[in-house]
Protein backbone atom coordinates (compact mmCIF):
# COMPACT_ATOMS: atom_id res chain seq x y z
CA UNK A 1 0.00 0.00 0.00
CA UNK A 2 0.96 3.52 -1.16
CA UNK A 3 2.15 5.84 1.79
CA UNK A 4 0.09 8.89 -0.38
CA UNK A 5 -3.39 6.82 -0.75
CA UNK A 6 -5.33 4.93 2.24
CA UNK A 7 -7.22 2.29 1.85
CA UNK A 8 -10.30 4.16 0.85
CA UNK A 9 -9.19 6.21 -2.05
CA UNK A 10 -7.52 2.37 -3.08
CA UNK A 11 -10.89 0.51 -3.24
CA UNK A 12 -12.73 4.03 -4.94
CA UNK A 13 -9.59 3.66 -8.07
CA UNK A 14 -10.66 0.34 -8.33
CA UNK A 15 -14.44 0.86 -8.94
CA UNK A 16 -13.57 3.72 -10.85
CA UNK A 17 -11.70 1.28 -13.26
CA UNK A 18 -14.15 -0.53 -13.88
CA UNK A 19 -16.19 2.16 -15.41
CA UNK A 20 -16.14 2.10 -19.84
CA UNK A 21 -12.82 3.03 -21.03
CA UNK A 22 -13.01 3.07 -25.18
CA UNK A 23 -11.19 3.44 -27.76
CA UNK A 24 -11.57 6.73 -29.28
CA UNK A 25 -8.89 7.43 -32.24
CA UNK A 26 -5.74 7.44 -33.45
CA UNK A 27 -3.64 10.72 -34.38
CA UNK A 28 -1.14 10.76 -37.25
CA UNK A 29 -1.32 14.30 -37.74
CA UNK A 30 -1.72 17.31 -35.13
CA UNK A 31 -5.13 18.83 -36.80
CA UNK A 32 -6.79 15.79 -36.56
CA UNK A 33 -6.16 15.92 -32.29
CA UNK A 34 -9.70 15.65 -30.36
CA UNK A 35 -10.96 18.88 -28.43
CA UNK A 36 -9.41 19.37 -25.46
CA UNK A 37 -12.62 19.46 -23.44
CA UNK A 38 -11.52 16.28 -21.11
CA UNK A 39 -8.52 16.36 -18.69
CA UNK A 40 -5.55 14.46 -20.66
CA UNK A 41 -3.48 11.87 -19.11
CA UNK A 42 -0.81 9.99 -21.79
CA UNK A 43 1.87 6.98 -21.31
CA UNK A 44 4.94 7.51 -22.86
CA UNK A 45 7.61 5.41 -22.99
CA UNK A 46 10.68 3.45 -25.14
CA UNK A 47 9.63 0.79 -27.56
CA UNK A 48 8.98 -2.40 -26.08
CA UNK A 49 8.15 -1.02 -22.53
CA UNK A 50 5.38 -2.15 -22.08
CA UNK A 51 2.75 0.98 -22.49
CA UNK A 52 -0.06 -1.76 -24.15
CA UNK A 53 0.25 -4.48 -21.91
CA UNK A 54 -0.40 -1.78 -18.75
CA UNK A 55 -3.42 -0.21 -20.34
CA UNK A 56 -5.19 -3.50 -21.26
CA UNK A 57 -4.46 -4.65 -17.33
CA UNK A 58 -5.64 -1.35 -16.01
CA UNK A 59 -9.09 -2.06 -17.47
CA UNK A 60 -8.53 -5.98 -17.50
CA UNK A 61 -9.00 -5.47 -21.33
CA UNK A 62 -6.88 -7.98 -23.46
CA UNK A 63 -7.66 -5.80 -26.23
CA UNK A 64 -8.37 -2.51 -25.84
CA UNK A 65 -4.56 -1.28 -26.47
CA UNK A 66 -3.01 -2.93 -29.09
CA UNK A 67 0.04 -4.52 -28.18
CA UNK A 68 3.14 -6.22 -30.90
CA UNK A 69 6.37 -8.49 -30.06
CA UNK A 70 7.45 -5.73 -32.73
CA UNK A 71 8.98 -2.73 -31.44
CA UNK A 72 7.72 0.50 -32.64
CA UNK A 73 4.47 -1.11 -33.91
CA UNK A 74 2.60 2.02 -32.10
CA UNK A 75 3.20 4.91 -34.63
CA UNK A 76 0.14 7.02 -33.78
CA UNK A 77 -1.11 8.51 -30.62
CA UNK A 78 -3.99 6.62 -29.62
CA UNK A 79 -7.01 8.39 -27.31
CA UNK A 80 -9.18 6.46 -25.20
CA UNK A 81 -12.31 7.76 -23.22
CA UNK A 82 -12.25 6.88 -20.09
CA UNK A 83 -15.47 6.92 -18.53
CA UNK A 84 -16.07 10.67 -20.07
CA UNK A 85 -13.53 11.82 -17.44
CA UNK A 86 -10.51 11.70 -18.47
CA UNK A 87 -8.94 11.67 -21.81
CA UNK A 88 -5.91 8.66 -22.02
CA UNK A 89 -3.64 8.65 -24.73
CA UNK A 90 -1.32 5.62 -25.92
CA UNK A 91 2.13 7.57 -27.42
CA UNK A 92 4.12 6.33 -29.66
CA UNK A 93 7.01 4.63 -28.94
CA UNK A 94 10.63 6.47 -28.96
CA UNK A 95 13.95 4.89 -29.10
CA UNK A 96 13.87 1.69 -31.72
CA UNK A 97 11.16 1.75 -34.02
CA UNK A 98 11.09 -1.05 -37.25
CA UNK A 99 9.52 1.18 -39.56
CA UNK A 100 11.08 3.68 -42.36
CA UNK A 101 13.16 6.57 -40.96
CA UNK A 102 10.99 9.10 -42.93
CA UNK A 103 7.81 7.35 -41.28
CA UNK A 104 9.80 7.29 -37.70
CA UNK A 105 10.93 10.74 -38.14
CA UNK A 106 7.33 11.57 -38.74
CA UNK A 107 5.88 10.56 -35.94
CA UNK A 108 8.50 11.47 -33.50
CA UNK A 109 7.75 15.25 -34.50
CA UNK A 110 3.87 14.64 -33.77
CA UNK A 111 4.82 13.02 -30.22
CA UNK A 112 7.14 15.66 -29.17
CA UNK A 113 4.91 18.81 -30.85
CA UNK A 114 2.10 16.90 -28.23
CA UNK A 115 3.97 16.71 -25.49
CA UNK A 116 4.86 20.46 -26.08
CA UNK A 117 1.65 22.19 -26.13
CA UNK A 118 -1.11 20.14 -24.85
CA UNK A 119 -3.14 22.59 -23.24
CA UNK A 120 -5.26 20.02 -20.73
CA UNK A 121 -2.47 17.21 -20.64
CA UNK A 122 -2.71 17.12 -17.05
CA UNK A 123 0.32 14.10 -16.92
CA UNK A 124 2.60 12.25 -18.34
CA UNK A 125 3.22 8.75 -17.11
CA UNK A 126 6.55 7.69 -18.10
CA UNK A 127 7.17 4.04 -18.40
CA UNK A 128 10.83 2.81 -17.72
CA UNK A 129 11.75 -1.05 -18.46
CA UNK A 130 12.94 -2.22 -14.82
CA UNK A 131 15.36 -4.19 -15.99
CA UNK A 132 17.71 -1.31 -18.41
CA UNK A 133 16.95 1.68 -16.12
CA UNK A 134 16.85 5.29 -17.56
CA UNK A 135 18.24 5.65 -20.83
CA UNK A 136 19.87 8.46 -23.10
CA UNK A 137 16.40 8.63 -25.00
CA UNK A 138 13.97 9.00 -21.97
CA UNK A 139 16.48 11.75 -20.98
CA UNK A 140 15.93 13.38 -23.90
CA UNK A 141 11.78 13.19 -23.27
CA UNK A 142 12.20 14.36 -19.89
CA UNK A 143 14.32 17.03 -20.22
CA UNK A 144 11.97 18.50 -23.01
CA UNK A 145 8.79 17.76 -20.28
CA UNK A 146 10.97 19.77 -17.54
CA UNK A 147 11.12 22.62 -20.50
CA UNK A 148 7.58 22.80 -21.55
CA UNK A 149 6.15 22.56 -17.53
CA UNK A 150 4.56 19.03 -17.85
CA UNK A 151 4.68 16.64 -15.31
CA UNK A 152 5.43 13.51 -15.24
CA UNK A 153 5.74 10.66 -12.62
CA UNK A 154 8.02 7.25 -13.49
CA UNK A 155 6.06 3.54 -13.54
CA UNK A 156 8.99 1.39 -13.72
CA UNK A 157 7.48 -2.12 -16.04
CA UNK A 158 8.23 -5.49 -15.81
CA UNK A 159 9.34 -5.60 -12.13
CA UNK A 160 8.57 -9.35 -12.24
CA UNK A 161 11.65 -9.97 -14.32
CA UNK A 162 14.31 -9.21 -11.97
CA UNK A 163 15.02 -9.56 -8.05
CA UNK A 164 14.15 -7.41 -5.38
CA UNK A 165 17.33 -6.63 -4.74
CA UNK A 166 17.73 -5.38 -8.14
CA UNK A 167 14.62 -3.76 -8.43
CA UNK A 168 15.50 -1.56 -5.32
CA UNK A 169 18.70 -0.79 -7.23
CA UNK A 170 16.82 0.78 -10.21
CA UNK A 171 14.48 2.69 -8.24
CA UNK A 172 17.59 3.95 -6.04
CA UNK A 173 19.40 5.11 -9.64
CA UNK A 174 15.66 6.26 -10.79
CA UNK A 175 15.55 8.42 -7.93
CA UNK A 176 18.36 9.83 -8.12
CA UNK A 177 18.26 11.07 -11.81
CA UNK A 178 14.63 12.42 -11.56
CA UNK A 179 15.79 14.38 -8.08
CA UNK A 180 17.48 17.07 -10.77
CA UNK A 181 14.65 17.24 -13.42
CA UNK A 182 12.08 19.89 -12.01
CA UNK A 183 9.27 18.72 -13.44
CA UNK A 184 9.51 15.12 -12.48
CA UNK A 185 7.09 13.90 -9.61
CA UNK A 186 8.98 12.37 -6.72
CA UNK A 187 7.17 9.29 -6.34
CA UNK A 188 8.34 6.20 -8.21
CA UNK A 189 5.82 3.35 -9.35
CA UNK A 190 6.25 -0.26 -9.57
CA UNK A 191 4.25 -2.23 -12.07
CA UNK A 192 4.11 -5.84 -13.37
CA UNK A 193 1.28 -6.27 -16.13
CA UNK A 194 1.67 -9.53 -15.91
CA UNK A 195 1.33 -10.49 -12.40
CA UNK A 196 -0.73 -7.46 -11.46
CA UNK A 197 1.40 -5.74 -9.33
CA UNK A 198 1.15 -1.99 -8.35
CA UNK A 199 -2.16 -1.35 -10.51
CA UNK A 200 -3.99 -0.17 -7.70
CA UNK A 201 -1.71 2.44 -6.75
CA UNK A 202 -1.16 3.85 -10.22
CA UNK A 203 -5.17 3.65 -10.63
CA UNK A 204 -5.23 5.76 -7.69
CA UNK A 205 -2.87 8.09 -8.87
CA UNK A 206 -5.20 8.61 -11.98
CA UNK A 207 -8.41 8.90 -10.42
CA UNK A 208 -6.40 11.61 -8.40
CA UNK A 209 -6.38 13.55 -11.17
CA UNK A 210 -9.94 13.81 -11.75
CA UNK A 211 -11.54 16.83 -11.75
Amino acid sequence: MSDKFDNRAVKAAEAQFLRPCEFMLSVAHLEQLPDAYLDEIAFAGRSNVGKSSLINALFNQRKLAKTSSTPGRTQQLNFFNFDNKLYLVDLPGYGYAKAPEKMVRQWQTVLKTYLRGRPNLRRVFLLIDSRHGIKDEDLEIMKMLDVSAVSYQIVLTKTDKISAEELKKTIEQTAQKISKHAAALPGIITTSSEKKIGLDILKAEICSLFQ
